[in-house]
């Protein structure tokens, strides 16, 4: 019995850092933007913080990464929301009161979703990344050549999709992963041209691109293909029917509201 007490009270004690040292991180990758502007200190914080991913033999190096880059996705998805938000808010209330949305958001992607290894949960997660990863990367894709963008857009879809599909007993991970990674390219490349943002709520500092949603859609509809595959050896009609007419439905009608709003900005080239 006493050692149950010490394990107990040095499972709690672990439970309290990581805790602590997981909004710490939070913190100091806000303050770092706020204070410094710095986009490469930020990264190079949360570089520090996967410290453990190479803190063992270097034939494991790369299974690692492979493992943390939807976290590491959904890391430098932040450092973009919160450096965008913080030179581009004129007001000092909006600007705060949206990193600080944005920060708590985080803070719950470190402790309770990234933790979770249901296949729910685990879907989710490559969700966020999907959705976050696009929309930061076609915030700054303006800046970038179309290589760049294209290859990023790669790794996205690359990692979401191996992320979604280790949780199913799959036998071809890394071929469908690959394929899904090219398609995604593909749609990154044509979206490079021409890109679409909104403005949520009329806030001016928080913009995010269509094709960020219509990827996340998209993917959606791909995950529904494809868990009902594994389940009935093939697509059954039922369950993709009611995920496509969803996913036309917002693609075609939210644009349109967004735009009688007067809530979208041209970003394209």
């Amino acid at each position: 019995m006493e050692l149950l007490k010490i394990v107990r009270r040095r499972s709690f004690r672990s439970e309290v850092v990581y805790t602590l040292l997981n909004i710490a991180l939070a913190l100091a990758i806000v303050l770092i933007i706020i204070t410094t502007e710095s986009v490469l200190l930020a990264i190079g914080l949360i570089l520090l913080s996967k410290w453990r991913v190479l803190a063992v033999r270097p034939r494991y190096w790369f299974v690692n990464i492979q493992a943390n880059l939807v976290d590491f996705i959904v890391s430098m998805s932040l450092v973009v929301f919160l450096y965008t938000v913080n030179i581009s808010a004129a007001d000092q209330i909006e600007k705060l009161s949206v990193m600080g949305v944005l920060t708590v958001g985080y803070i719950i992607w470190l402790l309770y979703l990234k933790p979770r290894s249901k296949r729910a949960s685990v879907i989710t997660q490559a969700g966020v990344a999907l959705f976050a990863g696009t929309a930061a990367l076609f915030m700054l894709s303006y800046a970038l050549p179309s290589s760049v963008t294209v290859l990023i857009m790669w790794l996205i879809g690359y990692s979401t999709a191996r992320h979604s599909l280790l949780s199913y007993d799959e036998t071809h991970v890394q071929l469908l992963s690959l394929v899904w990674g090219i398609i995604l390219a593909q749609l990154g490349w044509l979206a490079y041209h021409w890109t679409v943002a909104y403005s949520p709520l009329g806030i001016e500092s928080v913009v995010f691109p269509r094709f960020a949603l219509t990827v996340l859609l998209i993917g959606f509809v791909a995950y529904k293909a494809y868990n009902s595959f594994y389940h009935h050896q093939k697509i059954r009609t039922n369950d993709v029917l009611l995920p496509i007419l969803f996913t036309v439905s917002i693609i075609v009608v939210l644009p349109l509201v967004l735009n009688l709003l007067g809530a979208n900005v041209t970003i394209g080239i």
